[in-house]
């Protein structure tokens, strides 16, 4: 008969709960991310980085549809409708931590794209994306907490 010790027993309990504790999993992936880790960029393949402009409250963004969901790029609509509200992309960022919204990462040549676009800045290497309906759930917080 296997016998686990005191220890080993505790550790893999300990392990099974954190899994156990995990709400979202990612709609990319289909896998549940580790605590801590940025996630692994979109794939970089031609049905990804075909770039569109999405009319989102009655502005133009940039979006790309990644496995069939449109995703617009966070950088954009935070300056056209958050950078009054918050104090910076930083906020932003714990906020959707809060609300368990796990932005997506570009991949190179989307980061490329939107720099084309004038969607980021220049200098900008990297990117984060979110469905518009994860944005609305972000905006109402951010007006909702002032």
């Amino acid at each position: 008969m296997f016998q686990l010790d005191n220890i080993e027993l505790a550790s893999r309990l300990f392990a099974a709960s954190k899994v156990a504790n995990y709400s979202k999993v990612s709609e990319i992936s289909g896998r549940v991310p580790p605590a801590y880790c940025t996630p692994n960029p979109v794939p970089n393949v031609p049905e990804n980085n075909k770039v569109r402009l999405l009319d989102y409250r009655g502005n133009k963004l940039a979006a790309f549809t990644v496995e069939g969901r449109d995703l617009i790029c966070l950088p954009q609509a935070f300056e056209l409708f958050l950078k009054h509200l918050v104090g910076g992309l930083h906020t932003v960022y714990t906020k959707l931590k809060r609300l368990e919204i796990t932005p997506v990462v570009c991949n190179v040549e989307q980061v490329r794209i939107l720099r084309g676009l004038g969607a980021i800045q220049p200098g900008v290497n990297r990117c984060k994306l979110i469905a518009p309906y994860e944005f609305d759930v972000l905006y109402a917080d951010c007006t909702n907490s002032r």
